[in-house]
């Protein structure tokens, strides 16, 4: 037996970061900077959960894989952590795997305090890297020699589980021998694997999954793969045997690798016996510096159906950790006008929605999320009482009575029906700019309400990571346009035309006062008394092309002043603003003295012109 060499970790590779993006979700797990796809090796140690993934750090799209890691104490608020493998360091293509905690030490591999974690992972054969830290770094097995040889042209996705009946540990590999499938190899010690089985199944595709689940007393064992198709059966410790070979969906959505679900793990060594925690990659969302994000955990069981047992998830209770406020609304009988006055002049950002809804005297009913005054929403959740779906998936009611669960985040939507008979996992990009926040219940014919909450979710990054930018300015800020990020010096702008970075919050006679660095290119600004998206608005630049020091708005040139602009050099700006007087400051000396009636009010934000800039230490004053 022999491993490499400990080898010093590459720098934490992540700027501090800003959050607060507007399609970033708040309560659920994003990397803080680049790519991220397939959960790897979920599992418990110690009282920390940690997460693993497919990780692309200096990419927004699928590149050179890496092993990202994030930890949390509840499963719902998570702290990114440095990379647990590098293909700097460890050898083979890391791709996806499962992971374990060698509670016994039946790899011999211990050496202090902490159990051994061994994680799986390699293309065409599996090798083993090791922590003896507590999982946060790894050290190579055998110089990166397979401890499963391959037996097929492709093969890859080692999930690792332990037999309690076996009592050896068991690992299941996707491969494409003969066509789809999954196979099955056991271990007394974690190193040295011998073949088992091999269960072909032609829906069987990559990321497999095979978990014990409790069931009527008794247990049965749940074989998945990535698209979350599965089959329910009895396993005798080297072959599986299905109760029935037409597969299951665990989440009624188009499965697909990139979509809204895919390559779901459920967690190792958890410390409460029987529970089965599962979590999935979401891969249709983005921001300026990361791509994808993770489902929002579930815990899963197994439930009888006239069809055999079907798995049901629904969300884990820790999210009640995540909940700022709460509201509830009973015993409502309501028809269309009604329903639509329930919530009116209700807004919530990020939040979770419960309902128990009589359905005998309606044609259908839903929420409406993310409405705005002119009658636009983002994305409704509908369900048809006559065809009993809930966004066309089946879901008859339960005593006339359906239960609807949505948790509705910046770009996701998860949506549960009857305690997770139904669960679809959706990226939406929600507009959680000022103006779009309404919520609406609407219904076709009649219904009774028995309950109805609205629980809004803080953010769960307030403790993980916050902008660069120094600012007094209240409200979260977003980019309007154009590619911001968090550097040393600040937030830094960059565009091939005009870009604005926004805050919510708005004022009309105040002085604001700001540093503006023009790193190259034309012009940096600071804008006031913007709309949403800054289609009107004033901004006071710098403009280095032209020379002058300059107060816009679109359509106008207001007024401008010569000055030199050096490029790299910082510009302290005042500005002051009094009904329709506008002042303009640069470096203590009063540059423009002016007076426009467009714009009375609006938000306050950050400009770059055909270049980049660096914004710092912003500070508001309300009032002349």
């Amino acid at each position: 037996m022999h491993d490499t060499a400990a080898v010093e970790y590459p720098s934490f590779p992540y700027p501090v970061t800003n959050y607060q993006e507007d399609n970033r979700g708040q309560f659920h797990f994003s990397s803080r900077g680049g790519w991220m796809n397939d959960v790897n090796a979920p599992l418990y140690y110690r009282g920390v959960y940690h997460l693993y993934y497919q990780h692309a750090p200096n990419s927004l799209v699928w590149d050179t894989m890496h092993w990202g890691h994030a930890t949390s104490t509840d499963l719902v608020h998570w702290q990114q952590k440095p990379i647990a493998l590098d293909p700097g360091i460890h050898p083979g293509d890391l791709w996806s795997g499962g992971g374990v905690v060698d509670t016994g030490n039946v790899t011999g591999l211990k050496n202090g305090d902490d159990d051994p974690i061994v994680v799986f992972s390699g293309t065409n054969g599996v090798q083993v890297f090791y922590s003896l830290d507590g999982g946060n770094t790894f050290k190579t097995f055998a110089d990166g020699k397979k401890v499963v040889k391959p037996n097929a042209r492709t093969s890859r996705d080692p999930k690792v589980f332990w037999d309690p009946i076996a009592k050896h540990w068991g690992m299941v590999v996707w491969s494409d021998e003969g066509g789809n499938g999954a196979d099955f190899y056991t271990s007394e010690n974690l190193l040295d694997w011998t073949f088992g089985s091999r269960y072909q199944a032609d829906w069987l595709f990559e990321c497999p999954d095979m978990v014990r689940m409790p069931f009527e007393g008794g247990y049965k064992w749940v074989l998945s793969d990535g698209s979350g198709e599965y089959v329910v059966g009895d396993f005798d410790g080297t072959t599986f045997h299905p109760l029935n070979r037409m597969q299951q969906k665990i989440n009624q959505t188009d499965t697909h690798a990139g979509g809204g679900y895919y390559a779901a793990l459920t967690f190792a060594n958890l410390p409460v016996k029987d529970r089965v925690v599962s979590m999935a990659w979401q891969g249709e969302n983005q921001g300026t510096i990361w791509t994808g994000n993770a489902t929002f955990p579930v815990d899963q069981r197994l439930k009888r159906t006239p069809d055999g047992p079907r798995v049901v998830s629904t969300p884990i209770p820790e999210i009640a950790s995540a909940r700022t406020s709460t509201r509830t609304w009973k015993d409502r009988t309501l028809d269309a006008r009604s329903a639509k006055q329930l919530l009116a002049g209700v807004e919530a950002d990020t939040y979770e929605l419960e309902a128990t809804v009589d359905v005998r005297d309606a044609e259908r009913f839903g929420f409406r999320l993310h409405t705005s005054p002119d009658g636009w929403f983002d994305r409704d959740v509908v369900y048809d009482a006559k065809a009993q779906t809930l966004d066309g998936t089946a879901l008859k009611p339960d005593h006339g009575k359906v239960k609807l669960r949505l948790l509705v985040d910046r770009g996701q939507l998860e949506v549960f029906g009857n305690d997770g008979d139904v669960y679809q996992s959706h990226n939406v990009n929600f507009d959680s700019l000022p103006g779009g926040n309404g919520l609406e219940f609407f219904v076709d014919g009649k219904v009774h309400v028995e309950s109805l909450t609205l629980h809004e979710l803080g953010s769960i990054w307030k403790t993980s990571g916050q902008s660069t930018l120094s600012t007094d300015i209240a409200g979260q800020w977003y980019p309007a346009s154009g590619n911001w990020t968090d550097v040393a010096g600040g937030k830094q702008g960059q565009a091939g035309g005009d870009a604005f970075y926004l805050s919510k919050a708005s004022g009309s006679d105040f002085t604001l006062e700001g540093d503006v660095k023009l790193v190259s290119g034309t012009a940096a600004a600071l804008t006031f008394r913007a709309n949403k998206d800054a289609s009107r608005h004033y901004t006071a630049n710098i403009d280095a092309d032209a020379g002058v020091v300059k107060l816009w708005r679109p359509g106008r040139d207001i007024a401008t002043h010569p000055l030199a602009i050096e490029r790299g050099r910082i510009y302290h700006f005042k500005l002051t603003a009094a009904s329709t007087a506008i002042e303009v400051w640069v470096d203590g000396t009063l540059m423009i003295d002016a007076t426009d009636t467009e714009q009375s009010a609006g938000q306050f934000g950050l400009n770059v012109f055909r270049g980049t800039g660096i914004f710092q230490h912003l500070h508001l004053t309300p009032g002349s």
